[in-house]
């Protein structure tokens, strides 16, 4: 936001269920490279915590290793599709190793997709 602009209203808990929605429609646009399925179904995202008053997110995410290839750029098109959202102001994504990732953590249509149900 630069000095011109004027700050957003406060989202309201509806308008902050709506935008929480179309941030996972976003998430599910990025891929992981070595597989093929979007990060959200493959259990990566812990978690987007969205401030109603600042419009800010806060997302704690995870890699499938902590030597995945992505490991440098992959928080940083998370934190752009995020903060590219409408109605985002601002967005930090980090990255955590704990709990580890698995597989167990992917949805069911993800499991679906890589024959693993």
């Amino acid at each position: 936001m630069d000095e011109t602009s004027t700050p957003s209203a406060p989202l309201t808990a509806a308008e902050a269920d709506t935008l929480d929605v179309e941030i996972v429609e976003a998430l599910k646009t990025i891929y992981d490279p070595e597989i093929p399925v979007n990060i959200y179904e493959l259990g990566l995202i812990y978690d987007v915590a969205i401030n109603p008053e600042n419009r800010h997110v806060d997302c704690k995410m995870t890699l499938t290793s902590p030597g995945c290839p992505v490991a440098g750029s992959l928080p940083g098109e998370v934190q752009a599709k995020i903060a590219g959202v409408p109605g985002v102001e601002s967005a930090d994504v980090e990255l955590v190793w704990d709990p580890v990732w698995n597989p167990n953590m992917m949805t069911e249509e993800a499991r679906l997709e890589l024959g693993m149900l």
